[in-house]
């Protein structure tokens, strides 16, 4: 490590002298409009005004929400420095969730990739572009365990599975922050969100109730927050929603207890926007004072765009309902990592207008975003359209043909315009005398006869048609919930308007969830999930499209085959009355009776253009004990006439517990390339640790007995292998 701290100020003296206002002040992140140097400095109105901030608290505040750009990071940096008394600069916080200016494919389609060193990759880009803009910190990753395609923020997530989902939490976390944080200043401080079990909204609807027992939470919705922590993240923030009665922000069981002595967190415990003031809103809290009361005594030491803290702290102190040290520790937290970062010795940091210019959004990161959008798509169903023939002539249509809202939510500082469009990537593949006939056809919800009867008359001339639907981007994210998740029904007219014809047809999806594909699954001969694929789009869906690039993503959020069967995921329980049980009843089982229990398509699953063949899975012993290991093993061969990449998965399952188990849980994975007519073996270790789970009383361990080990392609199509485990 460096020696940063023998470098900087004493943070005990600067504490010190510090008057109380100063310090409650510290505990405050105000967004952009409050300082002065901002391009929009200084003119607070609207709801902003509400919040009764004058400029003494200004000059102290601690943070700045959502600022970017490296002259105005600069200018704020160096006008508040004169205007506060001790020097401390601020911190520069904001939400680089997937890229900064060179967009990457959402969370959950970098979830698909299933790729640990390409997405620590694209963290570490937008680390180093956000940095030299002026940022210190990212409100990033995003882990919560999701499991409701409603919810609109599922596509920050990387899927429903708790394993899958911690090997990514430990990725980005690295890629964000790096080795050495304090002497590396193109990194910066990562903020895990959002604590806790946020993904487990009621209905699938933000800012919901949520209500897990202590066990699923340790089970299921833990495990990344945790991971993420262990890697050394500076940062955690609040989830909007209830843990077991509580909102998390005012929850002191959950962050002082568990986050701060069970964990031994010592970072910093951010709420989200306005989530202090929310526990009035919820019920918990009578008025903004006893929200302050309630948010300090949990351990929240930053208070996101309400003022709770500010106004009522010093009187709760006088009073002596809060402890002063309760004050000092949030500050101490606060100024650590400002110390850590090096901003009392360089509070500009990396903040560099000339180097910000040749670095963000750069050939170099580009090529790596195109890298991770192709790795990212999904083939989802080919019936032998794909790849598409170059020298043919092709009608590509639809909403998403020529549109530039490819980046999808949390792309702030990306450009639509900049973004490589479906139509320009497709043209660039085209041969002798192709044609590529580019009509919109219909919006996103909308249509008009004109456009309609243009899209026919070129889906008619056409050999092959490539319609490009989907969600526009703010169906999804933040606040994006849907009830109904199939396509607008305009686009599902037009499938079947398209259809009609008889032509060959291709549908390239652009979303940020799984979608209920009835009115498309079936009316189309080949499917290609492209989520919103970044900066790269057009290019990456070009390059799979016709085949210069092999498909190899795979799902890790199941796809329902309706939604009325959300929420839906591989991993859930057998139930007493299991459907296709050896003496299930016809009527009286867990089933519907209109659809089938399976989602359409399933955790883990994806297609190729390569055919690969699994075969000779084996154990190397029926039995293991708690000090030996088990071996799985599968040959994996491709019989196809490309190469490719095929996902290996391994999962388990555990027949007799102490409390009921899942019916498969992800253990490894292994990604493996093969040549035409190449195979290999492909090997798991099996350990004891690895069937432990949380029993009634909450004591993590394994139990010995009978288990199923599963290796396969995805999680429902594999090869069961048992053996006990000897304890």
């Amino acid at each position: 490590m460096a020696d940063w701290n023998d470098k900087q100020p004493d943070l005990q003296q600067i504490l010190w002298e510090m008057t109380l206002d100063e310090k409650i002040a510290q505990l405050i992140q105000l967004a952009v409009p409050f300082y002065e140097g901002a391009k929009d400095g200084g003119l607070i109105t609207g709801p902003m005004a509400s919040l009764g901030i004058d400029e003494t608290t200004v000059h102290n505040s601690g943070s700045v929400l959502g600022m970017a750009g490296a002259q105005e990071v600069i200018n704020v940096q160096q006008t508040h420095l004169e205007k506060n008394r001790h020097g401390i600069p601020l911190l520069m916080m904001a939400d680089i969730v997937h890229g900064f200016k060179t967009i990457f494919p959402v969370p959950l389609a970098i979830g698909c990739s299933w790729d640990m060193e390409l997405a620590e990759r694209s963290a570490e880009i937008a680390a180093k572009e956000a940095s030299v803009s002026g940022v210190h910190v990212t409100y990033a990753p995003m882990v919560d365990l999701v499991r409701d395609p409603r919810w609109g923020r599922v596509m920050e997530s990387t899927g429903e599975d708790p394993y899958l989902n911690s090997e990514f939490a430990r990725a980005f976390v690295r890629g964000f922050q790096g080795d050495d944080l304090s002497a590396d200043t193109d990194r910066v401080a990562a903020c895990v969100k959002h604590f806790a079990a946020y993904g487990a909204a009621e209905a699938g609807r933000d800012y919901n109730t949520v209500d897990l027992s202590d066990r699923q939470m340790r089970e299921f919705y833990l495990p990344a927050y945790k991971a993420a922590l262990d890697e050394g993240c500076e940062m955690v923030m609040t989830s909007f929603n209830t843990v077991d009665g509580v909102p998390a922000t005012g929850n002191a069981k959950l962050m002082r207890k568990l986050l701060r002595e069970e964990w031994g967190f010592d970072g910093i415990l951010i709420s989200d926007w306005g989530a202090v003031k929310e526990l009035i809103a919820h019920g918990i809290a009578a008025d903004e004072r006893e929200a302050a009361l309630k948010a300090m005594k949990a351990g929240v030491d930053i208070e996101m765009m309400t003022s709770c803290y500010v106004k009522h702290l010093s009187e709760l102190i006088e009073s002596k309902e809060i402890d002063e040290a309760l004050i000092d520790e949030a500050v101490l937290r606060i100024l650590t990592l400002k110390k850590k970062l090096g901003l009392f010795d360089n509070p500009y940091r990396a903040a560099d207008p000339q180097r910000e210019s040749e670095i963000v959004f750069c050939d170099e990161h580009r090529r790596a975003a195109r890298e991770l959008a192709v790795k990212s798509c999904v083939l989802l169903k080919n019936e032998g359209v794909l790849p598409l023939d170059n020298k043919r002539k092709i009608a590509l249509i639809g909403p998403f043909a020529t549109s530039g809202d490819v980046l999808g939510p949390w792309s702030w500082t990306g450009s639509k315009d900049d973004a490589i469009k479906l139509a320009d990537g497709m043209r660039s593949k085209l041969a002798g005398s192709a044609e590529l006939l580019v009509a919109e056809g219909c919006g996103i919800e909308t249509a008009e006869a004109q456009q309609w009867q243009a899209a026919l008359a070129a889906a008619q001339e056409a050999d092959t048609v490539v319609l490009a639907l989907g969600e526009h981007s703010d169906m999804s994210g933040e606040a994006g919930c849907r009830a109904d998740i199939r396509l607008p029904q305009v686009q599902l007219e037009f499938v079947r308007s398209i259809r009609s014809l008889g032509k060959p047809t291709v549908v390239v999806l652009f979303n940020g969830r799984p979608l209920d594909l009835h009115g498309v699954y079936d009316e189309a001969d080949a499917i290609l999930e492209a989520w919103f694929p970044g900066s790269e789009a057009g290019d990456a869906v070009a390059d799979l499209l016709f085949g210069d690039a092999n498909p190899s993503g795979r799902l890790t959020m199941s796809f329902p085959y309706s939604v009325g069967q959300v929420p839906v995921y591989y991993n859930a329980y057998n139930t007493g009355r299991p459907q296709g049980a050896p003496d299930a009843q016809v009527r009286y089982v867990s089933q519907y009776l209109d659809i089938p229990n399976e989602p359409l398509l399933p955790f883990g699953f994806g297609l190729s253009y390569a055919d690969f063949e699994y075969s000779d899975a084996q154990l190397s012993s029926d039995e293991m004990t708690s000090s030996s290991t088990l071996s799985v093993s599968v040959k994996v061969a491709n019989k196809g006439a490309v190469a490719g990449v095929e996902t290996v998965q391994l999962y388990v399952r555990d027949l007799s517990g102490e409390v009921v188990r899942p019916v498969k849980e992800l253990k490894a994975f292994r990604k493996v390339s093969l040549q035409p007519g190449e195979s290999c073996v492909v090997e798991f270790t099996l350990e004891e640790p690895q069937l432990r789970y949380y029993h009634s009383d909450l004591t993590h361990s394994s139990d010995a007995g009978a288990f199923i080990a599963y290796v396969g392609p995805n999680s429902q199509t594999n090869t069961a292998l048992p053996f006990r485990l000897i304890k």
